[in-house]
């Protein structure tokens, strides 16, 4: 499998000698990155708002779902690993671009990334998983302190740093890897993914479909029906979604999740809000499986819960088998 090449062991860049020209475009490679800057790459790579490791061990347990915020940005792309994951959440952030997270229960990709960094609404996304594992970059500095007190292990470079590495194909924030199983000794299963999913038969009903578009003020992806394949091909901004070992990204059901998505408490270096994307509640959903889409619900009470998915008249909504994308679209 091709992958990018090792790089030197992830640190703090000093970049010493350079131009103020260059500095000022690094600032502005960030600013459309749609990231929070805090560290000289664009994300603080600290690993707790504390100053402390992760307090649940130095390594996170089996059992343990992994969760990496990867970067989604056309330098970010194409990206490593994304055709592994169980299951693939997009939201909205900073200057209406999306970042990605991935989920791994069931298999381990031998790289994931580019990696980046975490979101305030990550936390409460994640609060249905078992004191999951989540793998990012950084974060904003006021941030972290609710990152180190949430029920997870939070694993930036500064905690694991045998399980990151730099590529040398992508320039910098754009090149940040990790290598799961340096992180989690092996996969936990299927029994770790506390979506609330179900998966079965396709409910009756529903509309042919060949494509269906989700937009973001500066994003967008399109998710297209293969016959051949059996599965919905993604396209994002346009261009076919490849990973580096060139494998077309496709999942076997995609949902459109319509949620708030309103202002967070927090901001960028330049003062533009981060959007927060709530996912406990209840709302109106599309679920995109079989080369048809299905009108529905979804719902889920309390952060520990998973989401549950209706029909409209109240039938348990049933997924493909195989990887599931949830993209969260304004409601």
């Amino acid at each position: 499998m091709t992958r990018p090449r090792r790089g030197p062991t992830v640190r703090r860049a000093r970049h010493r000698g350079r131009t103020t020209a260059l500095l000022a475009a690094l600032i502005a490679a960030a600013l459309l990155a749609g990231c929070t800057v805090t560290g000289s790459d664009g994300d603080d790579e600290r690993g707790r708002g504390d100053g402390r490791r992760d307090d649940r061990g130095s390594a996170p347990p089996t059992g343990s779902v992994l969760a990496v915020k990867i970067d989604n940005v056309s330098a970010a792309r194409p990206q490593t690993g994304l055709d592994a994951a169980d299951v693939v959440y997009a939201e909205q952030v900073e200057g209406g671009l999306s970042r990605l997270m991935a989920v791994y229960a069931t298999k381990f990709p031998e790289t994931v990334g580019p990696v980046r960094s975490a979101r305030e609404s990550d936390l409460e996304l994640l609060r249905q998983f078992d004191e999951p594992t989540l793998a990012f970059s950084g974060a904003q500095g006021k941030l972290l302190p609710l990152i180190g007190n949430a029920p997870l292990h939070a694993k930036t470079p500064e905690d694991a740093d045998d399980a990151y590495f730099r590529g040398d194909e992508k320039p910098a924030p754009h090149n940040l890897y990790l290598r799961p199983g340096k992180l989690i000794g092996s996969p936990p299963g299927a029994d770790a993914l506390t979506t609330g999913f179900r998966y079965g038969a396709a409910p009756a009903g529903g509309t042919p479909e060949d494509s269906r578009t989700v937009r973001y003020p500066a994003a967008r992806f399109t998710f297209t029906w293969s016959d051949d394949s059996r599965r919905w091909q993604v396209s994002m901004d346009g261009t076919p979604t490849i990973t580096t070992d060139d494998s077309r990204v496709a999942p076997a059901t995609v949902v459109v999740q319509y949620v708030t998505i309103r202002a967070s408490r927090f901001h960028d270096y330049l003062g533009n809000n981060t959007p927060y994307t709530e996912t406990v509640g209840s709302g109106r959903a599309e679920v995109l499986r079989d080369g048809r889409v299905y009108d529905g619900n979804w719902k889920r009470p309390t952060p520990t819960d998973g989401t549950a998915f209706t029909t409209t008249d109240g039938t348990p909504m049933n997924f493909a088998e195989g990887q599931v994308w949830v993209v969260y679209a304004k409601a």
